[in-house]
């Protein structure tokens, strides 16, 4: 079972960029694909990235798509997400998770592992 703890996130204005990062421990880690998720107040989780396994292929929401880039690095045990041209709606809880599926999963359910969250606030 894969422990994962999110940091990185903080107050950045709009246009700024952050980089969060997600610390896998307790499992083997390059034996799931990964993604990141957020949640704002009163809204569902939203899908925002997926890698697979190797790191070789990456699928986004349209969303974030051309702003924000998902990686990682097996050999740390550590995927991030690098976010650019912040705007205030991407305000929200962002969250990395760890799948046994297959493919580019974008649903929660398909997701076994969570971390506890990270806060991302864009100031406009």
């Amino acid at each position: 079972q894969v422990q994962l703890v999110e940091s990185g996130g903080g107050l950045v204005q709009a246009g700024g960029s952050l980089r969060l990062s997600c610390a896998a421990s307790g499992g083997t880690f390059s034996s799931y694909v990964m993604g990141w998720f957020r949640q704002a107040p009163g809204k569902d989780r939203e899908f925002l990235a997926t890698i697979t396994r190797s790191g070789g292929t990456t699928s986004y929401a349209d969303s974030v798509k051309g702003r924000f880039t998902i990686s990682r690095d097996n050999a740390k045990n550590l995927e991030s997400l690098q976010m650019n041209s912040l705007k205030p709606e991407d305000t929200a809880v962002y969250y990395c998770a760890a799948s046994t599926s297959f493919g580019f999963p974008s649903r929660a359910y398909q997701y076994d592992y969570w971390g506890r969250g990270t806060q991302v606030t864009v100031s406009s």
